[in-house]
């Protein structure tokens, strides 16, 4: 699994590639971005065609090196949060594989990762500090909202393209 870095996350990140790697996950690539929230270093992630998003705040600085374990975490716990059955979030783990990081972004991935973070900021000024927020809760607010994704017509609902996305793993693997 590839997750794309936007040029502060790669910044201070230990290894990121600057060649476009090749994605080899049947779920796809990521997006990720970092920003800061009440002086808390917190991460935005955004599935490239489902623009699924999860929402990870206060991650120690320490702890970058670690943060394809930390998505992996924060993306399977959220797919359990929506209800998924444990073996589609099994397999969903399975199916990241092991996290590479490289530069290559897209901007309309970058614009879906922009306007969560502006739909981020009613939540965050109703609370005196971001770890008042529930995570998991953030991430299924933000993931049921209407995409257009490129390659169809119409609408889908982030959350619901996800789920598609992870129960077709079942035919897949």
């Amino acid at each position: 699994m590839i997750i794309h870095c936007t040029k502060k996350l790669a910044s201070i990140l230990p290894a990121v590639s600057t060649e476009s790697l090749a994605e080899t996950s049947p779920l796809g690539s990521w997006h990720g971005h970092i920003y800061a929230v009440h002086r808390r270093h917190c991460l935005l992630f955004c599935h490239d065609e489902t623009r699924y998003t999860v929402f990870l705040p206060l991650l120690p600085k320490r702890e970058l090196a670690n943060l394809g374990r930390w998505f992996r975490e924060a993306f399977t716990a959220s797919l359990a949060y929506m209800g998924l059955p444990d073996n589609q979030v099994s397999r969903a783990e399975l199916a990241l594989g092991a996290v590479q990081f490289d530069t290559n972004t897209n901007r309309s991935v970058q614009g879906s990762l922009n306007r969560m973070r502006l739909m981020l900021d009613g939540p965050l000024e109703k609370v005196d500090d971001v770890m008042l927020l529930n995570p998991l809760s953030v991430t299924r607010w933000l993931c049921h909202y209407p995409v257009r994704a490129r390659s169809g017509s119409g609408y889908s609902m982030a959350d619901d393209a996800m789920t598609k996305r992870v129960a077709a793993l079942s035919h897949a693997l």
